[in-house]
């Protein structure tokens, strides 16, 4: 029953079924204090609808997600609780006081903030978007200022809106205390934390601050290929969940003869990379990488069949090989689409076998046995049996 509630949910766990249930059952009670009123159970209700919506965040929730294309995002769960917070004072009979002006002019110059604050932070994500993501490769060529702090950027939007808890704080405690100073100071409190937060973001819109334009970042690894020369080149394309493909081939790559490269498309898959001494270059845009100078290259591996392939496939200089991330009876280790290589290399003759059973249209003379380097550390034992 609960393994269902969390599939029907949509959350990952036990932990995360309980937030979503209380960040659920959290609203409609904030709702209910403000209207009965009390003070203390809304500040209650509404300190479990923080606590909810926070874990599921930080658990990166797909909960979360569809929130958000049922029109209940992050914004609009914040707006609710604050829009809450008014009627609360209403039903107080504050809504003639000076506390609850304050506390409607606060709310709407705060969301009046977000709409800079929201704009800076994509032009800064946008305009600090290089064309290229690189390891062991230097691009000494370019000059490429200092990121802001992931402190500010990382989840920025979500910080934003929690700056209103000062407000929401002090607002609570003055109605529930009538020393309405506290609320005033929780309200001055918000403004001035947003206001902050703005101001931090500012000096890195400036031109200076931002990564230069793709052209120069583009013609600086031309010129540091150029000057490599790889030779051996392991193509790896896929899912945030096929790292492994790629990881797997590093200590065989650092191992090659020549000069080897890495080039990876997705930028998500390259903080999954394992470390490695072998220069990497994701580059995401297909026609970024269809003008690169691959002019040295001699032989490419592919440790899988995926449809981005078909950008350095259309290189005839070098000579394409499937290599592919583990041998094994399954419908992908005899993909018709092995046909678009010059070679298909198996770990030996089971794979040979298996085409030819599979009959679809490798021939004999492209299937190279080349063993499997990953196992090369073993070592055979040479002893003899006692007793």
């Amino acid at each position: 029953m609960i393994s269902t509630a969390i599939r029907l949910a949509r959350v990952g766990s036990r932990s995360e079924l309980a937030a979503a249930v209380l960040m659920g059952l959290g609203y409609p009670c904030v709702m209910l204090a403000a209207l009965i009123p009390n003070v203390w159970f809304f500040a209650a209700a509404t300190a479990v609808t923080y606590v909810a919506d926070w874990y599921l965040h930080q658990r990166g929730s797909y909960l979360i997600n569809r929130l958000g294309k049922v029109r209940a995002g992050l914004s609009i769960r914040f707006l609710l609780r604050q829009l809450m917070v008014i009627l609360l004072l209403a039903r107080l009979d504050l809504a003639e006081s000076p506390l609850f002006y304050a506390a409607v002019a606060c709310f709407l110059l705060f969301y009046g903030l977000q709409a800079p604050h929201g704009a800076m932070a994509t032009l800064i994500r946008l305009r600090r978007t290089m064309p290229v993501v690189t390891r062991n490769v230097d691009l000494h060529a370019v000059r490429i200022p200092d990121a802001p702090p992931g402190a500010l950027m990382r989840r920025s939007a979500e910080k934003m809106l929690h700056l209103d808890i000062p407000a929401v704080v002090g607002v609570l405690i003055a109605a529930g205390t009538g020393e309405d100073v506290v609320g005033y100071v929780g309200i001055g409190l918000t403004l001035l934390l947003a206001l902050l937060y703005l101001a931090l973001l500012v000096p890195y819109v400036r031109r200076g601050r931002l990564a230069p334009p793709a052209p120069a970042v583009l013609k600086a690894v031309d010129s540091w290929l150029r000057e490599y020369q790889p030779t051996v080149v392991l193509y790896f394309s896929g899912s945030n969940e096929s790292a492994y493909q790629g990881n797997m081939w590093l200590e065989t790559m650092s191992r090659v003869e020549g000069r080897p490269l890495i080039v990876m498309r997705e930028r998500g898959l390259v903080p999954q990379l394992a470390e490695t001494s072998v220069p990497v270059i994701c580059v995401p845009a297909g026609t970024h990488l269809m003008n690169l100078d691959l002019s040295t290259v001699r032989v490419c591996l592919y440790p899988a069949n995926v449809g981005k392939n078909i950008h350095i496939l259309r290189v005839p200089t070098m000579k394409h090989v499937f290599i592919g991330h583990g041998d094994s009876d399954k419908l992908a280790s005899v993909n018709p689409y092995s046909k678009v290589y010059d070679e298909v290399w198996t770990a030996g003759r089971a794979g040979r076998d298996r085409y030819a059973l599979a009959d679809v249209g490798i021939r004999d003379e492209d299937i190279v046995e080349v063993g499997r380097p990953q196992l090369e550390p073993i070592k055979s034992w040479t002893g003899t049996v006692k007793n």
